[in-house]
């Protein structure tokens, strides 16, 4: 099964925006695009993700919160999660695997090889 459908959970807006254009005009996804953790919550069930790609570090809910709430509603239990990070140091990426993140993108990220990277991460996610 190909990726098809992103969920974007990321608070800067320039960061938003070229995630946006390499993931619908590059990589050819439908996106849903959320500007903080509520707005994802809100919006997140009726989209349906079949991958959410969450920034860390964001006001009022952080990534791991963010993650936390998302895995309370029934649909989003098993969706697989990247998470992206300027912040990456080891002990944190493997406390992002341990809360169940299928791989960690560093920013400042590779625009034209955001959509590949997230394809492989998912087809590796569903074939393991």
């Amino acid at each position: 099964m190909a990726l098809e459908r992103v969920m974007h959970v990321e608070d800067d807006e320039s960061i938003r925006t070229v995630a946006e254009i390499a993931l619908t005009d590059v990589a050819g996804f439908t996106l849903l695009s959320c500007d903080s953790g509520q707005s994802a919550l809100a919006q997140a069930e009726a989209f349906a993700p079949q991958l959410i790609l969450l920034d860390v570090m964001m006001p009022q809910m952080d990534g791991l919160q963010t993650l936390a709430a998302l895995r309370q509603l029934p649909s989003l239990k098993t969706t697989p999660v990247v998470f992206m990070t300027a912040k990456i140091q080891q002990s944190e990426r493997q406390r992002y695997l341990d809360v169940g993140a299928i791989g960690i993108i560093e920013k400042p990220f590779e625009p034209m090889e955001l959509g590949d990277t997230l394809s492989k991460l998912y087809q590796q996610h569903i074939t393991s």
